[in-house]
């Protein structure tokens, strides 16, 4: 289907582009930009009169919960929030139930999520078999399944040797490992972050130090081994600082922000509410303003929705019993540029962290509307508030901080592969 979009502001922080002008789409793919191609006729005109035509969205942490926890979300519901909310490029954790660790499980969810039509799943394989932290996966046999790259999800490894030789095997094959930097034993018990509200709640308390220990394990490794790493949730100013100097040396890694830590602090809990339990937990508020400092300097490469839906069970109980975690795949493209406008932050370059630069991590075909590539694309009215409900969340995880709020910029279309995937 050949389609034009008229009248739209298009931005693609990959090429820096930001102007009006038309766009074509043929066979899928970005045809041109500005005039149109010769012989050029449309099967179908969309008028975005003061919309923004970006890249579709890159997720580099979205849980589908199949399989195994289909009581909380299933691939269908969350495929349908992953485009309602424009991201068209997701990636899902290992931790499902049974875990991502068989070839066979890795190649039955990228089946069932393909045949939804909807957006793109690219999987982590469990670097650990049963994410135990004891016997290394089948790497290989993962990797021709789909997965790419390893994870331990939020089960810390606590045997070094063991992390050391993921991280050697990952290595030799050119694996990308990701890791969630959280000594297993500093944070154990902790359900908010070591500080003054804590202490003043009585809530035992995740200190900074439990992040930082972990990610000079890491980094030490990583100078051993050649091995690529990806940090996923840095939470602290210190993290954020041992980041920028690993990566001022010249080592392979990356690393990503929640975009609840960008906006939301330790000083939000209030009266112990568990819409705010995340892990890791949110930090002061001097810990907000330094990942703030590592997303617009470049130390921090992506901002991710870390969504995590869970059902009213896991919520409507005491904070420290509370299930972490938040729906988050609606919430990406809104509460980005609610985060950008807070720091003052220009909307491409806001944009570009949640498209462009993520997609260069995974090495995906995405994050750009350049002529030739595919046309995958959000379409959202910048000016548009819509109140975040439980009617109006497509995920059936229905947790969020943000439940009752109204919040700015409405995705109202978008196109998987030059097919119009979602009309809002």
């Amino acid at each position: 289907m050949n389609i034009e979009i008229q009248n739209a502001r298009l931005i693609d922080a990959s090429t820096s582009l930001d102007r009006a002008a038309s766009l074509f789409i043929a066979e899928g793919q970005i045809a041109a930009l500005g005039d149109a191609p010769a012989g050029w006729k449309a099967d179908k005109t969309l008028d975005a009169r003061g919309k923004v035509v970006c890249p579709g969205l890159v997720d580099l942490s979205a849980r589908l919960r199949e399989p195994g926890s289909e009581h909380k979300a299933t691939l269908e519901s969350e495929m349908l929030a992953a485009v309602a909310g424009g991201v068209t490029t997701l990636v899902c954790p290992p931790d499902t139930d049974p875990v991502l660790d068989e070839p066979g499980l890795v190649e039955m969810l990228k089946r069932r999520a393909g045949a939804l039509l909807q957006a793109r799943v690219h999987p982590l394989g469990a670097l650990t078999r049963g994410l135990r932290g004891e016997a290394l996966s089948e790497m290989v046999e993962l990797t021709d399944a789909g997965c790419i790259g390893f994870s331990n999800a939020h089960q810390a490894i606590t045997d070094t040797q063991v992390l050391f030789r993921a991280l050697q095997y990952a290595a030799t094959f050119g694996y990308p490992v990701w890791l969630a930097p959280q000594d297993a034993y500093l944070g154990r018990g902790g359900i908010a972050h070591d500080g003054e509200v804590a202490s003043r709640l009585g809530l035992s308390g995740v200190p900074v130090s439990a992040e930082t220990v972990a990610i000079s394990t890491i980094v030490t490794l990583m100078r051993d081994t050649g091995a690529r790493v990806h940090l996923m949730r840095i939470s602290s100013a210190a993290g954020v600082d041992l980041v920028r100097r690993a990566k001022a040396e010249g080592l392979p890694l990356t690393a990503d922000v929640g975009i609840h830590h960008l906006l939301l602090t330790d000083r939000d809990i209030g009266y112990f509410d568990p819409q705010l339990r995340f892990a890791p937990p949110l930090r002061a508020p001097a810990d907000r303003d330094a990942l703030a400092r590592g997303v617009m300097d470049g130390t921090l490469d992506a901002i991710t929705s870390d969504h995590t839906p869970v059902d009213d069970d896991e919520k409507n109980v005491p904070f420290g019993e509370a299930t972490p975690g938040a729906t988050g795949l609606e919430l990406l493209l809104p509460l980005t540029l609610k985060w950008a406008e807070q720091v003052r932050w220009g909307m491409a370059e806001a944009l570009a962290r949640v498209t462009a630069s993520p997609a260069r991590l995974i090495g995906a075909q995405a994050g750009t509307i350049a002529p030739g590539a595919p046309a995958d694309l959000c379409i959202f009215d910048p000016a548009a508030y819509w109140a975040v409900t439980r009617e109006t969340l497509r995920s059936q995880g229905k947790n969020t901080p943000w439940l009752r709020r109204e919040i700015q910029a409405r995705v109202v279309t978008t196109l998987v592969g030059g097919r119009l995937v979602y009309t809002g």
